[in-house]
């Protein structure tokens, strides 16, 4: 797609990835789970001419959205809107627990979507890392956050995480895109690549292989 603008841009000390997505022709674009380096992030989107038009969360963990992460304070939503007067998307599964104003939230479902220019991105709820993940799918790019990994998965041992709902949300959901879409996780866990694609999780990542759910729990430590 000529208009759709895609940055990935690696930070923190957990390896994280955080987006820029939007349009070329209007120059707005989102952020995707905004944390770390607020001023860096802003940084890269001026230097591009662009201007941020929202927030995108996969999930509320710190990591991801800034605050307390075992005792160290991470920049994330609440710099940025301190320097933007945005919205801030996320699902209404975490929203409540979220700690942004009700009136910079927008809470969102698995039917959700956005336009900048001629880019449509689409929100696809991943529950299973956490009970609001969600996924933002455009063109043919999916940025997976903690969903989907190169040739891992989401962690399912934490407050609020569900085995079962991360089976059906890879195999339901995200195995049943088109093999060709390109796949942007929400970590830099890989030693020799940034993104994959479906049809290469579908052949190489051991999470896709289980014949059924109660093998995929067993595996996970829950059967």
């Amino acid at each position: 797609m000529e208009d759709l603008y895609f940055r990935q841009i690696l930070l923190g000390s957990m390896a994280n990835f955080i987006y820029l997505i939007g349009s070329n022709s209007t120059r707005e674009v989102y952020v995707v789970d905004p944390a770390w380096d607020i001023e860096g992030i802003l940084d890269f989107a001026e230097k591009d001419e662009m201007t941020i038009a929202g927030a995108l969360i996969s999930h509320t963990h710190p990591d991801h959205v800034g605050g307390d992460l075992f005792g160290q304070k991470i920049e994330g939503v609440e710099q940025l809107l301190e320097k933007c007067d945005i919205k801030v998307y996320v699902h209404k599964a975490e929203a409540d627990s979220f700690s942004v104003p009700n009136s910079e939230l927008v809470k969102t479902d698995g039917h959700s979507s956005l336009t900048a220019g001629e880019v449509k991105i689409d929100f696809i709820h991943t529950p299973g890392h956490t009970p609001g993940s969600q996924c933002f799918k455009l063109s043919d790019r999916l940025i997976s956050g903690d969903t989907l990994f190169i040739g891992s998965c989401g962690r399912v041992d934490l407050p609020g995480s569900n085995p079962g709902d991360l089976y059906e949300s890879l195999t339901q959901k995200l195995m049943k895109l088109d093999d060709s879409t390109l796949v942007f996780p929400g970590h830099n866990y890989a030693q020799d690549a940034t993104h994959t694609d479906i049809g290469r999780e579908k052949s190489t990542n051991p999470f896709f292989q289980f014949p059924s759910k109660t093998a995929f729990l067993q595996a996970m430590g829950y059967g």
